[in-house]
Parts: C-alpha cells; structure tokens; sequence
C-alpha cells in the first residue's frame, strides 16, 4: 500500500509503538493465564494489577472500580443493562450517542423499559431544561456521553451529573472520545464510565469500566469468578498490558498531544473552510481539539472518501438496511438529509505531521473543484 494519511482518529488510532512494545513478551514467552496460581500466572497477575493501576490514575478513581471488557460496546451494554431495577426502568439519553448506547436502550425498550431520547441544538449539546423535565420517579440513570464521535462536541457532564444526582439518578458516560485526550476524573462525579484502547493508541479489543462503588452491579456473562465477580471470562494479558502503558502515556502527554495536534487541526480547518461553500459542523467552543467536522454544500462527500485514496477521512455515514444513510448525529442537530451527505469528519491524532495537513487540504481543494466541474456526481 502507498503511504497512508491518516485522519480517522476517531474510528480508531494506530497503537503507539511503545505500546507495542510493551505488550510483545505477552504474546510470546509470557502466555499463560493470569488466573492460575503457578509462579507464571501470579507474574501474569502482577501486570494486570499493574495495568489496572495505570488506567485508574488516568481517570482518577480506585484500583478496585476498573474492570475490564473486550471494548466500549461492552462496557456500554453492563453499564445500561446492568443497573436497570424493578420500579427503576427508566433511562435518559440523548439522540447524539453513539450505535452501542442507542440500540442498547432501544433493545431495553422492547423488555418493557422506558427511554426518553433528549434533542441537541445546532452545536449539539443538550439543553438543561429538557433534560429536568425528563426525570420520573422510575429514572435510573442518565447516559450522556463525553466528547461525540461524529463532531467532537463536547457536554458539560459535570454539570449533567449534578442534575442527575439531584433527581436521585446515576449518572454514566461514554468516554471512548475523552479517556486519554481530555482530564476524566471519575470519582468527583461520574458513576459508571467506559472506554476503549483502540481510542487512546492502545490495541483493539481491549476496553474497561469504571464502576463507583455505590452502583448496584449486575454482571452480563456468567459463570462468574473473574473481575470480582463482574465480568466472567480468562483476562486479555497483553492487551490489559497495552491498555496499562497506553494509559500511562496518555497521563504522561496529555497536554503535549492537545497543544500540537489542537495547532494542527486549526490549521487544516482554517485552510478547509476557505474554501467555497464550506462550513464548520457543531459547536467551535465546545470540542475536542483533535476533530473537525466539515460540509461542504452540494458536494457527495462519499466520493471525496473514495477520491482522496491515500488520505483516510470519514464522512460519518452509517449503514442502514445495507444502505448508506446519512448521520443522525448530523440529522440530530437539524441538518437535512443532503447536508449531512456533505460531511466530512477530520479526526487528527498523535502521529498526524504538518506536512500531512498540508497534503491533505491540496488533495480536498482539487477534489472538490473536480466535483464542482461534474455535477453528476453530487448526491441530491
């Protein structure tokens, strides 16, 4: 393959090399299962505990409230699934969230729970008011998420979590988006948080959870026996080890990767929204300094993805009924069908050079005058 731009840090990052590295005795020599009590499996135990430690640091909470899952999705289903009561069933959400909590919460729906999905304004935050008017007596928990996948936007969730507390409701959010590139402290005011290595430069199929000691907790695989009862099932060594170091690097950088790759995303988004007809999706003051999401009018941004070839960007589609749908995050915050086809989500990371940004606005410049040239090709 040619050498590949990559600006899709919010599907997934590439794995830091020292991530890596810090995980390859695990997949050779150090095999065995952490759980057995030789010499080897307590060596094996040892670097979970340690892992374990090193994400608890990064989010700011206890050693003993990190459990670990095959990823967010996961995580997401125990922490939706697994609080639900008797006189307790009903959830808060908002229509920005990501697949894993809306289809979980509309699964939970058709087991005679109730939803109430809250609307976002044209930046895409909530609004107050609506979320104090959704509280019931039967409201368990609010799940709003952190930073959006689609735009970067990011909610006041301490201020969400106060509001939840209040009503007598815990309070959970997705931080796949904000673990490793934003402050988490999750014990000042979170009850349950998930997140995933892949999103922090740690390796795939790795996650976690972070549950407040007061959440009742219901495990989902049984038997049980492994995480303290939570989560059944022989622990990923090497990727628990790679989430440990990812997060260890997270803490250590944080602010290094936000100045340079918050200079370098000002840069292309300046340069991106110069051009004729573009515009900045989502609220410019409350976002992730790594995303940028733009559309660009009249333009089928599905064929700026495929045209770009080298340069990997996202243009948020989904896949419904085997076919390409719009956003609806985008539809969510009030765009039509067609403007939401015109999207373009520009996710940067830690790896991501000047030189890349610059090859990367040629390369959409020229795309988008061809496409202005070929009307055919503009999706109506």
């Amino acid at each position: 393959m040619d050498k590949i731009i990559y600006l899709d840090n919010n599907a997934s990052t590439p794995m830091d090399p020292r991530v890596l590295a810090e995980m390859m005795p695990y997949l050779a020599d150090k095999y065995g299962n952490a759980a057995s009590r030789h010499k080897l499996g307590k060596y094996l135990d040892t670097a979970v505990e340690k892992s374990r430690r090193q994400i608890a640091d990064l989010i700011d909470t206890n050693v003993e409230e990190i459990f670990f899952t095959a990823g967010a999705t996961e995580a997401i289903n125990m922490g939706l699934r697994g609080l639900l009561r008797p006189g307790k069933h009903h959830i808060i959400t908002v229509a920005t969230e990501h697949p894993a909590v809306l289809e979980t919460c509309m699964y939970l729906e058709t087991r005679g729970n109730a939803v109430t999905y809250l609307s976002v304004d044209s930046d895409g935050l909530i609004d107050f008011e609506e979320l104090e008017r959704a509280f019931t007596p039967y409201t368990a928990l609010v799940c709003v998420m952190h930073v959006n996948h689609d735009t970067g936007v990011i909610q006041d969730i301490e201020r969400i979590a106060e509001i939840a507390h209040a009503h007598g409701a815990f309070f959970m959010t997705d931080g796949s988006q904000s673990v490793g590139k934003l402050p988490v402290h999750a014990r000042s005011f979170i009850d349950i948080l998930t997140f995933s290595a892949h999103k922090f430069y740690g390796p795939k199929g790795m996650g976690g959870i972070y549950f407040s000691s007061k959440v009742p907790m219901k495990p989902l695989i049984f038997p049980g026996g492994h995480e303290g009862e939570a989560r059944s099932g022989t622990l990923n060594v090497p990727g628990i080890v790679g989430m440990g170091k990812a997060a260890e690097l997270a803490a250590s950088q944080m602010n290094e990767d936000e100045e340079r790759i918050g200079k370098l995303r000002d840069i292309l988004e300046q340069q991106l929204l110069a051009i004729g007809g573009a515009k900045l999706i989502g609220s410019k003051t409350h976002r992730i300094y790594t995303t940028s999401t733009i559309r660009f009018d009249g333009i089928d941004s599905e064929y700026i993805v495929q045209k770009l070839d080298n340069i990997c960007v996202c243009n948020c589609s989904v896949l419904s009924n085997f076919e390409t749908a719009p956003s609806p995050v985008l539809q969510a915050m009030g765009l039509r069908k067609d403007e939401a086809f015109n999207a373009l989500r520009f996710s940067l990371g830690r790896f991501t050079t000047v030189e890349e940004i610059g090859q990367t606005v040629e390369a959409v410049g020229n795309t988008i005058k061809q496409l202005h040239n070929n009307k055919s090709l503009h999706r109506n």
